[in-house]
């Protein structure tokens, strides 16, 4: 069984003091009550990665990323190489993640491109993939999320698929057990069908409006191995909940 992972997108958001006693908060937290089984990952603003690091030092909490570029250096004006983020600590990088498909036209091809260049800096990607609300109510779940399966995960992919519905990001709206269950599921046939055996292994991550009242029902479900968690990464005490919702042999 594949080893539970909760990972924390902090997104545009805090100075490097928050940043820093936010990560207190969690070791802290984690140290008074240790979680055995599941991997733990935070995700700052690029500005804080490198005084979260030290923060982080000695502790069991990861360090991510919120993205880099396809490239491992060149005239790429404020972008950041995979190669740069391994230097500060980083282990983790979030691709593909429905705001940087909205904001700054990121389409599947530059996602894979992005996830083929991370891996080989060492880092592990986590390819995020996920529906509209046009495309949920017009019955296109499956066909987004299959083409965005072929176009954003590249051959030989090892990562972590995070499934977001785009209509549950920061809304407060997650999707119900049941739809998850059904979506994970198809999720799931759709990288055994891509990918072969090694399909049956990748982790899949839920993601939207995941919160401490929600999180055991979400992370209880069959073939859901963690969240990748929005805006109750930023509140310690929810967060450290989430990571104690997870269920462990």
């Amino acid at each position: 069984m594949s080893t539970p992972i909760i990972v924390g997108n902090w997104k545009m958001n805090g100075l490097n003091a928050d940043s820093v006693d936010r990560v207190k908060q969690i070791i802290a937290g984690l140290t008074a009550e240790p979680v055995s089984g599941v991997e733990v990952v935070v995700c700052p603003p690029f500005t804080h990665l490198s005084l979260v690091h030290q923060t982080l030092n000695g502790s069991t909490v990861a360090l991510g990323a919120q993205d880099c570029h396809k490239n491992d250096k060149g005239a790429h004006t404020g972008d950041i190489a995979p190669s740069m983020l391994r230097d500060v600590g980083t282990s983790h990088v979030i691709l593909g993640h429905s705001e940087r498909r909205r904001d700054h036209g990121e389409v599947d091809e530059t996602v894979r491109e992005k996830a083929v260049s991370a891996a080989q800096a060492g880092l592990t990607p986590i390819v995020c993939i996920g529906e509209t609300e046009d495309q949920r109510q017009s019955g296109q779940t499956e066909d987004t999320l299959g083409w965005q399966i072929k176009g954003s995960l590249p051959d030989g992919f090892t990562g972590i698929v995070a499934y977001e519905p785009v209509w549950a990001i920061g809304t407060g709206l997650a999707a119900t057990p049941d739809d998850i269950r059904t979506t994970v599921a198809f999720i799931r046939a759709e990288l055994v069908r891509q990918f072969g055996d090694a399909g049956k292994s990748l982790r899949i991550l839920y993601g939207g409006s995941v919160d401490a009242g929600n999180a055991a029902s979400i992370l209880s479900l069959p073939d859901v191995a963690g969240a990748l968690v929005g805006g109750a990464s930023l509140k310690p005490d929810a967060f450290l909940s989430i990571i104690r919702a997870v269920p462990t042999a």
